[in-house]
């Protein structure tokens, strides 16, 4: 039986959470690792343990192999009694809004985005029974625009017009249901595709109630050089990375524009390089915590996102969770790999969270 050092970790908040997506995002077809299946991924996050502490729960992508976005009320009956049986919970969950999963584009035309809302329906009714089922405590449902910056990009002023429209119409379907979406802002997504592009997608749907903002600590070092969109890098193209001041100078512009709509956040490592597996376009890579080329100082770097201008803990994210997209499956198999990375989400917890 494992003692909690709470000498070592006081804080209890946020709550620790893994991601089930690495399991499927690059998975499958041809020269690539197999998925993993959910309760695999579930064992080895159970079974990681540092100086006592575990991980407190998993977030979720709805498709298949994991969990059907046409989950029956059983199925999601069986999924929190798999997930309650090691001592974990639910946070926030993905909706599958893009064509290869049964959505289409934000920036669609009439079909498309039925498609995409329909998703988000979808999504938020699942998201809405799991709470219903108590194992569902805090979370959001994650969405994004569901298309390119090259598509985006051959008319920028009517494709983010659309998306904004889109967006409003899942955030009124979000209110039915007491939900709040989260877009994840994510170079590989038009519209969404730089810091300064996300405010302005933010600012025009306008219901930071309904629609907030999810930063991943990988995706958004992107946003800092600009990939995609040069005119909005905040890091010059020969950055020196030993130039910790100008890179926290960087974050500190970047976090002051999109953390008031932050309300949802992965822990995450970036080595300033791009990379994409299966039918996921390149992005941000995500690399282990500790990884030789790492450009992230996780638990400095993850307070410019977590606390106020004033350096003042926020709580507007209950729990966080670590993203490790695009791992290798020899990788993800080894314990050694889930206990490097809740090490790092206990350092984060220790520097930026809280007791209740």
């Amino acid at each position: 039986m494992s003692t909690v050092n709470e000498t070592l970790h006081p804080n209890n908040f946020p709550k620790l959470h893994n991601a089930a997506w690495p399991g499927v995002v690059g998975k499958g077809g041809e020269d690539n690792d197999p998925p993993i299946e959910l309760d695999t991924l579930l064992d080895l996050t159970a079974a990681a343990e540092v100086d006592g502490r575990k991980f407190d729960g998993v977030d979720l992508f709805l498709f298949d192999p994991h969990v059907s976005i046409d989950a029956s009320d059983a199925e999601l009956e069986n999924l929190a009694e798999r997930v309650r049986s090691r001592n974990l919970v639910i946070g926030s969950v993905v909706a599958p809004v893009w064509p290869p999963t049964g959505g289409g584009s934000a920036a669609g035309g009439p079909e498309e985005v039925e498609l995409f809302l329909t998703q988000v329906r979808k999504a938020c009714e699942i998201g809405k029974k799991l709470r219903e089922l108590a194992i569902r405590p805090y979370g959001v449902i994650r969405i994004d625009s569901s298309t390119g910056p090259a598509d985006w990009a051959k008319d920028p002023e009517a494709n983010q017009s659309r998306i904004a429209d889109t967006f409003k119409a899942a955030a009124d379907i979000a209110e039915e249901y007491d939900e709040r979406l989260a877009a994840e802002g994510e170079i590989c997504w038009g519209g969404m595709h730089s810091w300064r592009h996300m405010v302005d997608l933010l600012e025009r749907v306008g219901r930071p109630e309904r629609l907030g903002f999810q930063a991943d600590m990988a995706h958004t070092l992107l946003y800092l050089m600009g990939y995609n969109a040069p005119e909005d890098a905040l890091l010059p193209e020969d950055f020196d990375w030993n130039d910790t001041a100008k890179k926290q100078e960087a974050l500190k512009k970047l976090t002051h524009a999109l953390r008031p709509w932050t309300i949802d956040f992965h822990v995450a490592q970036n080595d300033g390089t791009v990379h994409g597996t299966g039918t996921h376009d390149k992005t941000g890579r995500h690399c282990l915590p500790d990884a030789p080329g790492g450009k992230l100082d996780i638990a400095t770097d993850a307070g410019f996102w977590l606390r106020d201008e004033h350096g003042d803990v926020l709580k507007t994210t209950r729990h966080i969770c670590w993203d490790g997209c695009m791992f290798p499956n020899s990788v993800m198999h080894q314990s050694e790999t889930w206990n490097s990375i809740l090490a790092a989400m206990l350092s984060v917890q220790d520097a930026h969270g809280w007791q209740e």
